[in-house]
């Protein structure tokens, strides 16, 4: 229902069952951040703060301190934080969604991977270069053990690290990496599937062109 764009009627979807009472308290957390998640597509990001807040709030009393649901509100709020470009907020939510996620989950759990990488996008975005690659390194040390090795997860680490050595003027390590991301979407995606042709392409600049020209 989100993945359509019908915002509205999702949110009414999961407003109604809450203002009417037909929701037992325990499934109220889940769709708080339901709620949250709609408002961040559409971009009201103080309204998706207040619901993931009112997630929060209720999970942080009911649960114990280190449940993997505290940590997915701990990082939906990281989200809104990044998308609003609040970094500094961002990874201090993101951080304590890892922190959660690291003595709940098994090491190599993709939840973890999602969490680095997440991380390794802020400090990417705030020009952090060595500590984005940190992060997406350990993010695909994850996925590499826990999926299967043409997973398209990996095509996009492949691409995030792939970016970080294209803004550093690393060309040749970046085409590296490029060329990793194409080849796992080329053996995972159908031949005519619009990532092979479009989603890698944007991020290749005119200066990794003339070195791929060579």
């Amino acid at each position: 229902m989100l993945y359509i764009g019908k915002y509205d009627h999702a949110q009414q979807y999961f407003t109604l069952p809450i203002q009417t009472n037909q929701l037992p308290q325990s499934v109220i957390p889940t769709t708080y951040n339901n709620i949250g998640l709609i408002y961040n597509r559409k971009g009201e990001y103080d309204k998706a703060l207040e619901y993931y807040e009112k997630a929060l709030h209720i999970d942080m009393k009911s649960l114990p301190p280190y449940h993997p649901s505290l940590a997915t509100t701990y990082n939906n709020i990281g989200s809104v934080y990044d998308d609003r470009g609040e970094y500094d907020k961002a990874l201090e939510y993101y951080g304590q969604a890892l922190e959660i996620r690291m003595k709940s989950l098994p090491p190599s759990h993709p939840s973890l991977a999602t969490t680095y990488s997440n991380i390794g996008s802020v400090y990417n975005q705030k020009g952090a270069y060595d500590k984005a690659l940190e992060y997406y390194e350990k993010a695909l040390n994850i996925n590499m053990k826990s999926l299967p090795p043409y997973h398209p997860s990996l095509a996009t680490t492949y691409s995030n690290i792939g970016l970080v050595y294209n803004r550093k003027g690393e060309y040749d390590k970046a085409l590296e990496y490029y060329e990793k991301a194409l080849e796992n979407e080329m053996k995972s995606l159908p031949p005519r599937h619009a990532n092979n042709n479009d989603k890698l392409t944007p991020l290749v600049n005119d200066q990794v062109l003339e070195k791929i020209n060579k």
